[in-house]
């Protein structure tokens, strides 16, 4: 049975950081695209960056340059790493593995933005 757990979120006032963690069970990162999407209240889900199998990342322009994702294969974790946040930044990001015929989500976590 696959598993993704996110954690890390939470509330920080505007220009902090946070780093969410995506851990998985029944899934090996490394042989699959891995993607952080984030929903904002009455938003849609939005791709915020992804990790390939080879390594290659890629960010959304709304967080380009604030905005990282890696890989532990040894932890078979994801990770975002959220510098300079924003309120706008403010959504529940989830995290999402897997291939076209399976894909897996988490639960989501919470990152609240606000003074």
């Amino acid at each position: 049975q696959v598993q993704l757990v996110e954690s890390g979120g939470g509330l920080v006032q505007p220009g902090g950081s946070l780093r969410l963690s995506c851990v998985a069970s029944g899934i090996i990162f490394r042989f699959y695209a891995t993607r952080w999407y984030r929903q904002a209240p009455g938003g849609q889900r939005e791709l915020v960056a992804a990790i390939n199998s080879s390594g290659s990342t890629n960010t959304a322009d709304s967080v380009k340059g604030r905005f990282t994702v890696s890989r532990d294969n040894a932890k078979n974790t994801v990770y975002l790493q959220m510098n300079s946040l924003k309120p706008e930044d403010t959504a529940v990001y989830y995290c999402n593995t897997g291939d076209p015929n399976r894909t897996y989500w988490g639960q989501g976590t919470q990152v609240t933005v606000s003074s």
